[in-house]
């Protein structure tokens, strides 16, 4: 008997699931790669767009271990898909996801197949995403940009551990696969905010998850199937990453890192982000955030056996820099 389209579609996200298991991790080991380009923004102002494409494709396709870029990215997401891009836009400009950024990797996924419309940007508000450099757009021929205000949430709460939130419909019922594309920096409730926290963005009520620095909501909320099932990697923009302050936008608090973070393993990725915030606070005279009463515990929780979405242990994560 043949499988039905729904059957089908369920065999190749499997089968996908499992080629991109080899994206974040070797045999036994995870993969974050650390992009870098010094030169990604001259003088501090606007992002050297094809600088920054350069450094999005190595990053990618060392992350998938592939051969070309392009692999890679056939790799995350294939033609038929809805394909969703997790911004992050709360800090408005400066400390947002860049609009450089996300234009490269839509340019980069329609090389890969995926067309205009089937790609959507989306973050909580439009006001936010208005905010941080993008432009609101509805209309389903194009790529698409939209708020959960607009989009909806679903009317069933999705429960794991200590979370019970509504989700976005855009993820729960619109997207196939979700490229996570957050900010490194510091946040002065839960630590840090990268990879793990950028999904509380698909919630409706991430303001009840902060209490005891996010620990265990972060991991409970990203463990929810809406999210847990569809995220296939994290793109972390680290161009201008900010280590105290936030999540607000401090510009005196950033420094010009001029990089990405890419692994298909968000613990393993927040775990390398985090000591990377460490070391600029150390060399600025900052407190670690252990110090400062603000360590982000829900990164070994979120790689406990009850969750296990990826490993915070440093022997079993393959920090790659190209």
């Amino acid at each position: 008997m043949q499988p039905s389209g729904s059957s089908r579609r369920s065999l190749l996200r499997l089968g996908l699931a499992g080629a991109l298991a080899g994206c974040a991790r070797g045999r036994d080991k995870s993969r974050v790669v650390v992009a870098r380009d010094a030169d990604l923004r001259p003088s501090g102002g606007a992002v050297d767009s094809g600088r920054l494409l350069k450094v999005l494709d190595r990053a990618v396709q060392s992350a998938c271990r592939c051969d070309s870029p392009l692999e890679g990215w056939k790799k995350l997401a294939r033609p038929g898909e809805v394909v969703g891009l997790k911004v992050n836009c709360l800090a408005g400009r400066g400390a947002s996801t860049s609009p450089a950024l996300v234009e490269a990797v839509c340019e980069r996924l329609q090389q890969a197949g995926i067309p205009a419309k089937d790609i959507v940007i989306w973050d909580r508000l439009n006001d936010d995403l208005d905010r941080a450099g993008f432009q609101v757009a509805s209309r389903r021929d194009r790529i698409r940009c939209i708020g959960n205000d607009a989009g909806g949430y679903q009317s069933e709460l999705a429960v794991f551990g200590s979370a019970g939130s509504l989700v976005s419909k855009t993820i729960a019922e619109e997207c196939d696969a979700v490229i996570n594309l957050p900010v490194l920096k510091d946040h002065g409730i839960v630590g840090v905010t990268m990879a793990l926290k950028n999904l509380f963005g698909a919630i409706h009520n991430p303001n009840k998850y902060h209490i005891n620095c996010g620990d265990p909501y972060v991991a409970d909320v990203y463990m929810l199937p809406p999210i847990r099932r569809k995220v296939r990697i994290a793109i972390c923009d680290a161009i201008a990453p900010q280590y105290e302050g936030g999540p607000s936008y401090m510009p005196h608090w950033s420094w010009p890192f001029n990089g990405l973070l890419v692994s298909g393993d968000p613990v393993a990725l927040d775990y390398t982000g985090w000591q990377i915030i460490e070391r600029q606070r150390a060399e600025k005279g900052l407190p670690s955030l252990k110090a400062a009463k603000r360590e982000p515990a829900y990164i070994a929780r979120a790689a406990d056996a009850q969750h296990a979405l990826g490993t915070n242990d440093p022997a079993l994560i393959e920090r790659v820099e190209v």
